[in-house]
């Protein structure tokens, strides 16, 4: 056994720096309640749980069972360390119990989940005559365990018992009894606590404005849109309420602007005028706190998403404080953005320049960057990276790893990973090595993978569907596509997306059986989008059915009128039979609507140096090379019979 060092007459015994050695003849020249108090709170600091069982040792030795304020403490550690029998029976062992208490034991079995005996316990202090009747504090940690345990019945009745109580008009209880039915799925009840609370403060605002984020709120609730909720935010401040930071960062995800029209929407506006806000109030953005980070991630994440990466890279720049978050925040708003090469430049960045080591949120993040620039050595870096820090058995990263060697055509790895080193998997493990075979065209393996999914008991969702049919439309698998797309569509009552009827359309045209393709088409549940005229064009083209492909295209310009692909490719093919007359409509039409299509990118990697390629470039040092042996490969492949007058026609519009 460990010993206490000896507690001399020193003005402060606690500062020794033997604090965990004790001495079998202990000699209290001091209170022995503060230096067991104090020794208590070391173990938890420490993550000790051999000392806390020395203290309770010498409590034991000193006769200090019956102090309440060391049993609250004996009871918070041996909870923290998940030692919920010790903790109950330090609880058992006091015969006058407080209600401080039992709040104790209570957050203590709530906190390790074991929520029927939480129950038991709130249960009891209501007819066992030997614990205390419940406070205010009760009746808060027991919301906050229903709202974790789900039970949406057990909280009306806890509800009940708390206006019994005359207690749910406390604002703290009335604060953790809206996160409860908000949990539970009930927006309706948590607005309703929310409307009759005699007293609001800022927590209270806040428990309803991430009520109303994180649900799809309909227009029984009062709120049908984001405007509804920035008048509700509005509200918050004609009451003389300021945001915190919590409100801000609550907030800020809601912001998102219209990436792919390029436009600020009103809700980036919106977020906007936060970031102002914050600049105004000075909430912490250049104090160098935790907080600093908080927001500035939260900023960062919003600006991303909205398409202006730039500005999350100003905010990040101005960070007093960067931490891995914040490092990841601006890696993660990089890839979103496809800015891959300044995504991995930002990570090595992240570990030379701050001495900040890569987490796991941290390696998933630029993992996509890998599979779309840096290819497979990159890759397999990141990969060695986790391996080495036993990062590599997080379910999360093992699908990203799966994901990137799918796509960096390295499927036997993808496989190594999903096999051996995913030990939990859960849907979208599965999903991800499934698309895997559906992108190399493993229709058998995708199926027999398939079949082991259903029968470990993980339902397949719409991304499990897609790479199915994928594989089995890269495969010629006609048929099991389609008796999947229906077992799927009728047993797990999955409703049929644009994606799932593409690949339908895409397998059915394949197959050489357009009208079948077309009839599906009419009779699909959505409305056909450009994935499925294109499609269905793909298919005309391969089968030189020529009066579908011209019906396909129709729809598809009239769709998406402003598209210049369609009206390139609608050009390539008349090119290629030849049929100049119509090309040159195509192109004046091209002209009329002022069409240019954004020139293709290609790059490769060599000796650590990525080389970018336009259409028709000529900046790179190299390109007279190039373009000498580009000539020579057109000379070999009209002599091999090979056709490249769509070739030459593409670069002529672009």
């Amino acid at each position: 056994m460990i010993i206490l060092s000896r507690i001399s007459s020193l003005k402060n015994p606690f500062k020794s720096t033997h604090t965990s050695s004790f001495i079998h003849n202990f000699v209290p020249t001091v209170d022995p309640s503060e230096s067991l108090l104090y020794f208590l709170s070391l173990s938890v600091e420490t993550q000790s749980l051999k000392l806390t069982q020395q203290c309770h040792a010498q409590v034991h030795r000193v006769g200090l069972t019956q102090h309440p304020l060391i049993a609250q403490k004996l009871i918070f550690s041996y909870s923290h360390f998940k030692h919920t029998d010790d903790s109950q029976l330090v609880f058992g062992s006091i015969l006058l119990k407080s209600t401080h208490l039992c709040n104790n034991l209570l957050n203590g079995l709530a906190k390790n989940q074991l929520f029927s005996k939480s129950f038991e316990l709130f249960r009891n202090m209501f007819v066992a005559t030997s614990l205390p009747l419940a406070d205010e504090f009760t009746f808060s940690i027991i919301f906050k365990t229903v709202g974790d345990f789900g039970d949406f019945l057990y909280g009306k009745m806890v509800h009940g018992r708390g206006m019994k109580n005359g207690f749910v008009l406390d604002t703290v209880v009335g604060n953790s009894l809206m996160t409860m039915y908000s949990k539970c799925g009930s927006i309706y009840d948590s607005l309703k606590v929310f409307d009759e609370m005699l007293y609001r403060n800022v927590s209270s605002w806040n428990a309803a404005i991430m009520c109303c984020a994180n649900l799809n709120l309909d227009k029984e609730n009062g709120f049908s849109d984001n405007n509804k909720l920035w008048e509700f935010v509005k509200g918050m401040q004609n009451e003389g309420l300021k945001f915190d930071a919590y409100t801000v960062s609550i907030l800020l995800s809601l912001c998102e602007g219209d990436v792919k029209n390029g436009n600020w929407s009103k809700d980036l506006g919106y977020g906007r005028e936060l970031h102002c806000y914050i600049v105004k109030n000075w909430l912490d953005l250049c104090s160098g706190s935790g907080s600093d980070a908080h927001l500035g991630c939260c900023l960062i994440d919003m600006y991303s998403k909205s398409g202006r990466v730039d500005v999350g890279r100003t905010v990040f720049d101005r960070l007093k404080y960067r931490n891995v978050f914040a490092w990841t925040a601006m890696i993660n708003g990089y890839v979103c953005c496809g800015h891959y090469d300044e995504a991995l430049c930002l990570f090595r960045e992240m570990q030379w320049k701050d001495q900040l080591e890569p987490n796991k949120v941290s390696l998933v993040s630029v993992l996509p960057a890998c599979s779309s620039f840096a290819g497979l050595i990159g890759g397999r870096q990141i990969h060695g990276f986790a391996i080495r820090r036993e990062l590599n058995h997080e379910v999360s990263l093992c699908n990203a790893l799966i994901d990137m060697y799918s796509k960096c055509g390295s499927l036997s790895n993808a496989s190594l990973v999903f096999e051996y080193e995913c030990i939990r998997k859960d849907a979208i493990s599965w999903s991800s090595m499934i698309c895997g075979y559906g992108l190399h065209g493993k229709g058998q393996d995708a199926m027999v993978l398939f079949d082991k999914m259903l029968q470990s008991g993980i339902k397949p969702d719409t991304v499990t569907v897609v790479g199915f049919l994928s594989a089995c439309c890269r495969s010629g698998l006609m048929n099991e596509g389609i008796k999947i797309y229906d077992y799927v569509v009728n047993n797990y009552d999955i409703e049929p997306t644009l994606e799932m009827c593409a690949c339908m359309v895409d397998m059915l045209g394949r197959s050489g059986q357009l009208d079948r393709a077309l009839d599906f088409i009419k009779r699909m549940p959505v409305e056909p989008g450009p994935s499925i005229w294109g499609a269905l064009v793909s298919a005309s083209a391969l089968h030189e059915n020529s009066e579908m492909r011209d019906l396909a295209y129709k729809f598809l310009i009239q769709i998406e009128p402003e598209n210049s692909s369609n009206y390139i490719s609608l050009s390539n093919l008349y090119a290629a039979s030849k049929r100049w007359d119509v090309v040159a409509e195509v192109r004046k039409t091209m002209k009329e609507r002022g069409l240019r299509k954004l020139p293709g990118c290609s790059w490769i990697t060599i000796n650590s140096v990525t080389h970018s390629f336009l259409v028709a470039d000529k900046s790179h040092p190299c390109s007279g090379i190039i373009y000498r042996v580009l000539d020579e490969l057109g000379l070999a492949m009209k002599l091999y019979g090979h056709n490249t007058v769509s070739a030459y026609m593409m670069e002529v519009l672009e």
